[in-house]
C-alpha cells in the first residue's frame, strides 16, 4: 500500500484548517507533521497546542515527525495532542531502543528517521521493533529544499534489508519530493511519500491529485 502524506510545514498557517480540509477531502490518509525545536535543527515550527487544535477537526492519521533532541520526555504529551505515529531521529536519542519501546507502550506506531549522512546500520538491532523508517532526502530543518539523489540508493538498500530480515516496517521518504521524482522513489522502495511544497504551493487539490495519479499508475504497472 502506497500512501501520500501531505506535510503541513509548507501550508499557509493563516489557512491551516482550511488547507488540511482540502487534502483530507481529496483523499489523504496521513498528515505529516514536522515538529522542530530550534536545537536539534535550526528552525522552530510548532508543538502540541497546534497538533491538538487541528486534531479536533481531522480524522487523518497524524504522522508526527519529531526533529527534537531527546524526545522521550515529550512522547506522552504528543500522544495526548493526537499523534498516531511518532517518528524520532536516531541521531537525537541517547537510548534509541528505549525511546521506540516507550512509543509502542503508549499504543502508537513507532518510526525512526535517518539524516542523509546517517548509515542504515544504526538501525540493525531495532528494525524488528519499527513500524516505519523515514529516509530524509534533505538535511532536516527547512522546507522547500532540493532532493539529495543519494537517498535513492539508501532507500534501495533499506528495501533489501527489509526483505532479508522479513521485517514489516513502512519506508517513508521526506524532502524535495515532487512530480518529477515520485516514480523513482516508489521504484526504489518507498511506500509512504511525504510532500510539502509540491502540494501546498499553488492549487492544493490539483497538486495532490496529480501526485496521487502518479502513484496509482505506478501501482497499476507494478501490481501493487
Amino acid at each position: 500500500m502506497i500512501i501520500l502524506a501531505p506535510s503541513i510545514l509548507a501550508a499557509d498557517f493563516n489557512k491551516l484548517g482550511e488547507q488540511i480540509g482540502i487534502v483530507e477531502t481529496a483523499g489523504a490518509e496521513y498528515l505529516h507533521i514536522d515538529v522542530m525545536d530550534g536545537n536539534y535543527v535550526p528552525s522552530i515550527s510548532f508543538g502540541m497546542p497546534v497538533i491538538a487544535s487541528i486534531r479536533k477537526n481531522s480524522k487523518l492519521i497524524f504522522d508526527v515527525h519529531l526533529m527534537i533532541d531527546e524526545p522521550m520526555q515529550y512522547l506522552e504529551a504528543f500522544k495526548e495532542a493526537g499523534a498516531d505515529i511518532i517518528t524520532v531521529h536516531a541521531e537525537a536519542c541517547k537510548h534509541l531502543h528505549r525511546t521506540i519501546m516507550k512509543i509502542k507502550e503508549l499504543g502508537l506506531q513507532a518510526g525512526v528517521a535517518l539524516n542523509p549522512s546517517t548509515p542504515l546500520n544504526v538501525l540493525e538491532y531495532v528494525l524488528k521493533e519499527l513500524d516505519m523508517v523515514l529516509i530524509m532526502s534533505v538535511n532536516p530543518g527547512f522546507g522547500g529544499q532540493t532532493f539529495i539523489p543519494e537517498a535513492l540508493q539508501k532507500i534501495r538498500d533499506l528495501k533489501e534489508t527489509k526483505l532479508e530480515t522479513r521485517a514489516t516496517f513502512d519506508i517513508e521518504v521526506d524532502g524535495g519530493v515532487n512530480l518529477s521524482n515520485t516514480v523513482e522513489l516508489l521504484a526504489a522502495g518507498a511506500n509512504v511519500i511525504v510532500a510539502g511544497t509540491a502540494i501546498f504551493s499553488g492549487d492544493i487539490k490539483e497538486n495532490f491529485t496529480q501526485i496521487k495519479k502518479i502513484i496509482a499508475e505506478f501501482e497499476k504497472q507494478n501490481n501493487r
